[in-house]
């Protein structure tokens, strides 16, 4: 088990990235469907920003404490599913996939910001650095160490977390954005056979998550596209930070 120091040094500049992420997600499944016709969500109060209204104990506190306690792990979490009714909108199957794929597009859309704002902080100050603070640091004004490092590592954190998540959720397998995107385009009877999955969805979800180091499906996710998208999105905004200069 990690220690306690280490934990609260990783929550302090995971948490609200994950947070807002999760939240923001949340909010572009809700704000796409009141597009395509369904007030639900904000009719409900869920179409909102507003951190409190998202928040489900589960998968937003406790499922991400763990993570961070159990060693090898990685973050993993969910807001409050906003409430959706397809039978309100102009045209159920596609809009539904509009819908579906607008929370993991959230999420790309937050890497690249956070990728832009890092940039944009090593522009201001390029003695910024988003390593670990060392003795050699010392000569860092104050505002650079206790203020613009923190939030550059905290954008750091922000593009992979964002880029995890929507590739996580675009897993073709109910109630995943993936399964449900794969629902609404499949033709009727694959669409059906593949809806039924959906009571199952979560306990097959564990099983690649708790038989990973056989099966690799999650690892792949994590070390091979999500590190890869991870740092082409930042080694684009940087290049053209540099180009910029």
């Amino acid at each position: 088990m990690n220690s306690l120091s280490q934990i609260l040094h990783t929550i302090s500049y995971m948490g609200l990235p994950l947070l807002f992420a999760m939240v923001l997600h949340e909010y572009a499944h809700g704000w796409m469907a009141e597009k395509r016709g369904d007030p639900t969500a904000k009719l409900q109060g869920r179409l909102t920003v507003n951190p409190l209204a998202h928040i489900d104990p589960l998968g937003t506190i406790i499922l991400p404490l763990m993570c961070l306690l159990l060693p090898g792990s990685f973050m993993l979490g969910w807001a409050k599913p906003v409430p959706i009714d397809p039978r309100n909108m102009y045209r159920p199957r596609q809009d539904m996939a509009l819908v579906a794929a607008a929370g993991p597009g959230m999420n790309l859309l937050l890497a690249v910001a956070s990728a832009v704002f890092l940039t944009l902080l090593l522009t201001i100050e390029p003695s910024l650095s988003v390593r670990q603070a060392t003795e050699t640091d010392a000569s860092s004004s104050l505002l650079t160490a206790m203020v613009l490092r923190p939030i550059a590592v905290m954008a750091l954190y922000s593009v992979i977390i964002n880029v995890f998540l929507a590739l996580f959720n675009l897993i073709p397998i109910p109630p995943l954005d993936g399964g449900r995107i794969l629902t609404c385009i499949l033709p009727a009877k694959p669409a059906m056979t593949l809806a039924r999955l959906e009571p199952y969805g979560m306990l097959i979800l564990v099983g690649l998550i708790v038989f990973d180091k056989e099966l690799r499906v999650i690892h792949t996710i994590t070390n091979t596209f999500a590190s890869g998208l991870s740092g082409t999105i930042l080694s684009t905004a940087l290049g053209l930070g540099g180009a910029a200069e």
